[in-house]
């Protein structure tokens, strides 16, 4: 009898180990399985998401399946970096064409803004955006390689302190002053506009972050002086001497020369 019960209790020992080894792998499998899984059914909301705003808004110029119209390129292959940067600056959506898209307050906020660049990057392959990684970056980055890189290759538009240039036809290069670190590698990659794409191999992820780091050096730096025009430099500052002294200079001499006679 007493050999019976032991064996009894061995045989529940057993089955208890069992079902704690079941358990133990089916907790594991779920750990493996399940944040992929979640992560598709994010991604497929998001793209629905953004399938919805786009038929309510861009599909009127851009089509329906991002084709293109006649008010409107098509968004095939474009990229979600390239529809994040355009909406989050509100450069788009446009509400007339011009030689050039100004940069205006958004009309869809971050959610919104990634929910578009989610559905517009099923249409074709294009660069993504940014991982924060990436972008972030700038903060390691060397500062005196960022001027020397932004000089070779931004001044000639942006102008040397970034605060824009004109173009021709009517467009120009935009002030860099409030554009976000994430804008600034997103049009890197993506050209907006009359400027060029700067790929890896054009410029590396390194050299990225070194020009974002220069320019936002460029945006905290003070003006002890006053004053900065712009920062376009002596030209300009002394077109403003002649204007305004030269100008006053004449004033006088007219108002003497009406109160002589």
């Amino acid at each position: 009898m007493a050999k019976f019960r032991r064996n009894r209790f061995a045989s529940v020992l057993v089955l208890f180990f069992a079902l704690g080894l079941v358990s133990i792998g089916f907790t594991g499998i779920n750990k493996l399985v399940t944040p992929a899984a979640a992560k598709i059914g994010s991604e497929e909301t998001l793209v629905d998401k953004g399938s919805a705003l786009f038929a309510e808004g861009c599909s009127t110029c851009h089509g329906l399946n991002g084709q293109g119209t006649s008010d409107g390129p098509t968004l095939a292959g474009v990229g979600a970096a390239a529809v994040h940067f355009q909406v989050s600056t509100g450069r788009m959506p446009m509400a007339a064409p011009g030689a050039q898209v100004m940069r205006k307050k958004p009309s869809y906020n971050e959610a919104e803004t990634l929910a578009l660049a989610a559905h517009i990057a099923t249409f074709g392959p294009g660069p993504a955006i940014p991982s924060a990684e990436q972008v972030n970056e700038w903060q390691n980055a060397s500062l005196a390689e960022g001027g020397e890189l932004f000089r070779t290759n931004c001044a000639q538009c942006h102008n040397f302190a970034g605060s824009g240039g004109a173009l021709t036809n009517g467009k120009y290069a935009p002030s860099l002053g409030l554009a976000t670190p994430l804008q600034i590698y997103e049009a890197m990659i993506t050209g907006p506009q009359s400027m060029p794409i700067f790929s890896d191999k054009t410029l590396t992820p390194e050299s990225k972050a070194a020009i974002i780091r220069y320019i936002q050096e460029l945006n905290k730096s003070e003006n002890p002086g006053g004053m900065d025009l712009g920062r376009v430099g002596p030209v300009t500052e002394g077109l403003v001497l002649w204007i305004v002294g030269l100008g006053s200079l004449i004033i006088f001499a007219v108002w003497i020369g009406a109160r002589v006679r």
